[in-house]
């Protein structure tokens, strides 16, 4: 979260019993403000969005729902580190995998609830007009559950859905497009096939909206790939095809992955971070610029070291989170 009233930057890092929040304004003196404790159990699964000045937090943990709570209040900590307190919960979910927010419409997704909820482990559509008290607008389960998800504002080269709200989720053994402007009655425009499937994770379109870019966790372990990424054509929405693929140097497992300007940043596992230039994208030519490794001790095939990573604040420091070793703040070096 940057504060917009005073500039100041902070990171908030799941863990398995809460969430902490981290002032990083100062990248060489980093303040561990305190921590918001987990709504019910432990659990090693914890997903944060936010949305203006405030964070929505899901989790694996039973019954967890979704926990709010006002960044603002970050602004006043003077006995750091501090046991923070929601300020809202929606509990109409239990557990959640993860959340999505469209900052541009005001909706929050959770998605990887219970697979035999009301909208099948899919999405849910809560309207956050309310801030601490988020409101169910509707849901999508047709493709069952949804692993993880992004949602935009369309604006891109298919002038028949311009203006509308695209839902693309990776639905463990597919992708799947669907149009969710009308959250009462979403429509199905696509699903993305590609071959190997291991576990469809997570994926992220380019800035032009053409290109998504998406990882599968399992491929490396069940096909002997090296870190594959897929790059999928989404000039048409109901029809997507398969544009590229990528290899990376490493057996590494691909977990997360970002897009910021013509640069692809990928948690990648025991490889650490990568960071892709995609500028010549439409000409299939995907090239490796940089990387940092919080996993030195080897780039095996295994689920240790970054499990993801966050690009976008303005002043260019990148976080990462590492299963093993924590939290870090980095800076490209040149």
């Amino acid at each position: 979260w940057t504060d917009t009233t005073t500039n100041k930057e902070y990171a908030l890092m799941g863990l398995d019993d809460g969430t902490a929040f981290i002032d990083i304004s100062d990248a060489e003196n980093l303040v561990y403000l305190g921590k918001l404790p987990t709504a019910t159990t432990s659990s090693g699964w914890r997903d944060i969005k936010v949305y203006n000045d405030f964070a929505y937090i899901v989790s694996e943990a039973d019954n967890h729902g979704v926990q709010v709570f006002d960044l603002k209040k970050l602004r006043d900590v003077t006995d750091a580190p501090r046991t923070f307190t929601a300020d809202g919960r929606y509990t109409d979910i239990g557990n959640a995998h993860n959340i999505v927010i469209n900052e541009l419409t005001g909706f929050a997704y959770p998605v990887g609830t219970a697979r035999d909820d009301e909208f099948n482990g899919g999405v849910h559509f809560l309207d956050l007009q309310n801030p601490t008290a988020p409101t169910l607008a509707g849901g999508w389960g047709d493709n069952g559950y949804t692993h993880d998800a992004q949602v935009i504002s369309y604006n891109g080269p298919d002038a028949d859905y311009s203006g509308a709200e695209i839902f693309v989720g990776a639905n463990e053994n597919q992708v799947v497009v669907v149009n969710i402007t009308d959250k009462e009655s979403p429509v199905e425009l696509s699903s993305l096939p590609y071959s190997n499937i291991g576990y469809t994770h997570q994926g992220w379109f380019t800035e032009d909206q053409r290109y998504f870019i998406l990882g599968d966790e399992l491929d490396e372990i069940n096909s002997g790939f090296q870190s594959r990424t897929l790059v999928f054509d989404m000039t048409d929405l109901d029809n997507p095809v398969l544009h590229d693929t990528y290899l990376g140097p490493t057996s590494a497992i691909d977990h997360n992955g970002y897009v910021l300007g013509n640069e692809f940043f990928l948690a990648n596992y025991t490889a650490g971070m990568r960071v892709l230039d995609i500028s010549q994208i439409e000409g299939k030519t995907i090239t490796e610029t940089g990387f940092f490794d919080t996993f030195p001790a080897s780039d095996n095939t295994q689920f240790d070291g970054v499990w993801s990573v966050y690009p976008y604040f303005e002043s260019g420091k990148i976080l990462i989170s590492d299963i093993n070793r924590g939290f870090f703040v980095i800076k490209k070096s040149n």
